[in-house]
């Protein structure tokens, strides 16, 4: 008699979505992915590891901000990456119309499952639903995968800062794209 049992290996699930509440494995879900995101080079401004504390507390924070809008990634279940919708603040009129897309990564154990799109997606429709008109985001010069994506989803790069990033080994450019995702609300009358 056979002891084995066949089990059929099922494909990984991804998947996304809006987080507004945050459990203990949601909490050390985002810390892992985030350290592996530092590691990997994609610390949305951490150069080194901060500790667990300082981590916990910043994810804490963002949930806390009615600014801002905190989308996850999870891979079977597990939250491997993230983006970030800063909306300006009520006396920005001027600027009313546009929201910031940031803290956007994949840890590098769940990439190649079509997430940082999926995390970008979600993103825009959320934004067209709260009836912003164009998203702004800034990426490193180094970030190669990201800036294909950026730019296969109709974002446009408006400008570069040479002086962006500063790393204990050298100075990295970072560049500046928008997309518009509601034309109309940005036409100009002639």
């Amino acid at each position: 008699m056979n002891d084995q049992i066949n089990v059929k290996e099922l494909p990984p699930s991804p998947s996304v979505e809006l987080l507004e509440e945050l459990s203990n494995n949601d909490l050390n879900d985002l810390c892992d992915a985030t350290d592996d995101a530092i590691e990997g080079g994609g610390g949305f401004g951490w150069i080194a590891l901060p500790n667990r504390e300082r981590l916990e507390g910043y994810w804490r924070g963002v949930l806390a901000m009615p600014a801002r809008t905190l989308f996850v990634a999870r891979l079977d279940g597990v939250i491997c990456g993230t983006c970030q919708l800063w909306k300006p603040p009520a006396q920005n009129e001027a600027q009313a119309h546009a929201v910031q897309l940031t803290t956007n990564f994949v840890a590098p154990w769940a990439r190649g499952h079509g997430l940082a799109k999926m995390l970008l997606e979600q993103a825009e429709a959320a934004a067209l639903d709260d009836e912003f008109a164009v998203i702004n985001l800034d990426v490193r010069e180094t970030h190669t995968d990201a800036i294909k994506l950026y730019e296969s989803m109709g974002y446009v790069q408006f400008g570069a800062h040479p002086y962006s990033v500063r790393l204990p080994d050298q100075i990295v450019k970072s560049f500046y794209y928008y997309k518009v995702i509601d034309p109309a609300a940005v036409e100009q009358e002639v």
